[in-house]
């Protein structure tokens, strides 16, 4: 273990900081992740998750630790491989989520950490203010108020610097997880195909390394992972390769072909229908995971037909369809994107209903109708509130016409 985590002590660990101040504790939870006794790995990784990404931040102790999971993640001799792996991916990127469909913009994220760096206080108070000026109307006005608030400049340098360096040190240590698509674990291989697709500066590196490994692999969910991954990193001379799994009779590697072609403006008729199939009834997945969206293939599919210039009516369709079939808190994010499909932007207060398109009205009527379990949270009256439509749920049912 000591020549596996070579360096860890090396480390100035207490002088680093996470979620919950010295990040003196790091070194014994990674040392943690290669325990055989799986309650006490467990433990470590989600105090770890809790610690250097707590809700999706990232802190100066992240990126030095990022390393230490890519070795662990390399070891035959570490259990539960995939987890150090995943744990360093979404340090890299945090919600995975904010950058579907369209996959990470590298150059726009380093020159926003630039402008930052090369700001100040007193600079980026100007430019908030002028910021709220700008609102469209007072409640935007005062929800971007809000926002503005409780800014500190230092703070968010300090953040944006951490995750830029997380995904720096990912990024340093991906000719090893290429490695990792060679893997004999299953679970091992579809994380680091994942992994490759959030890395655009090493496209020209990680496509071939993704089609060596579609010429061999038979887990589905590994292809899954790959071919999205493929489409994220603009591998447009693997279309042809894209076709064949989109007429195959895998579902999942079909859905993921579908992903990965309409990211590659393919809008052929098989892709919309595959995509809309999936809003209604997404593939399983009876093997290992497709991580993309944590698996909500759904979701996924849902985003990526709300992000065409122009979808065509039986997609939106399927995606209302697809909304009207979920509860509880999956209901939120399939409602976001469904609003942003029918009106494309907010718009307060909304105009009679019967003025609305026949898309507009059907998408407030589904959401109105959704079940008790997902209007019982506030988490949807934000998405209502944003969208300017009543978050009292029998108030929109009044606004949609229904009894």
């Amino acid at each position: 273990m000591d020549e596996l985590l070579a360096g860890l002590d090396d480390v100035d660990w207490a002088g680093l900081r996470h979620a919950y101040g010295s990040a003196d504790d790091v070194p014994a939870l990674l040392r943690t992740l290669r325990t055989p006794d799986q309650e006490e790995r467990q433990n470590a990784l989600h105090t770890l998750y809790a610690s250097i990404y707590h809700q999706g931040s990232r802190y100066p102790a992240s990126g030095p630790a990022v390393p230490f999971l890519l070795a662990l993640a390399a070891d035959p001799a570490t259990p539960d491989r995939d987890d150090p792996l995943y744990l360093a991916t979404g340090m890299a990127i945090g919600s995975d989520e904010s950058h579907l469909p369209a996959g990470v913009d590298i150059a726009g994220w380093r020159s926003e950490v630039a402008r930052l760096r090369a700001s100040d206080a007193a600079e980026e108070e100007r430019r908030l203010d002028a910021w709220v000026a700008e609102a469209a109307d007072p409640r935007e006005r005062r929800s971007r108020e809000l926002r503005c608030k409780h800014f500190d400049f230092t703070d968010a340098l300090m953040n944006a610097e951490a995750e830029l360096a997380a995904y720096d040190a990912v990024q340093a240590g991906l000719p090893l997880v290429r490695d990792l698509l060679a893997d004999d674990d299953a679970f091992v291989r579809a994380a680091a195909a994942y992994t490759l697709g959030w890395f655009p500066e090493e496209a020209a590196a990680s496509l071939p390394a993704l089609r060596a490994l579609l010429e061999t692999e038979q887990d589905p969910a590994v292809t899954a992972n790959a071919l999205v991954s493929t489409g994220l990193l603009d591998g447009r001379d693997l279309i042809p390769r894209l076709r064949e799994h989109l007429s195959g009779t895998e579902p999942l590697p079909r859905w993921a072909a579908a992903i990965a072609l309409l990211r590659l403006d393919v809008t052929d008729p098989p892709v919309i229908a595959e995509l809309a199939a999936a809003c209604v009834d997404p593939p399983g997945m009876p093997g290992g995971p497709v991580a993309f969206m944590n698996g909500d293939l759904r979701l996924y599919s849902a985003a990526a037909i709300a992000g065409m210039a122009d979808p065509p009516d039986e997609a939106a369709g399927a995606v209302l369809d697809g909304l009207s079939r979920t509860s509880d808190d999956a209901s939120f994010p399939m409602s976001a994107v469904a609003l942003r499909l029918a009106f494309r932007t907010p718009s307060a207060p909304l105009p009679p209903y019967a003025d609305l398109t026949d898309v507009q009205r059907r998408t407030i009527r589904v959401i109105a109708e959704l079940p008790d379990t997902s209007w019982r949270w506030g988490n949807l009256m934000e998405i209502l509130r944003e969208w300017g439509l009543p978050t009292d749920r029998d108030e929109c049912r009044r606004y949609a016409g229904l009894a």
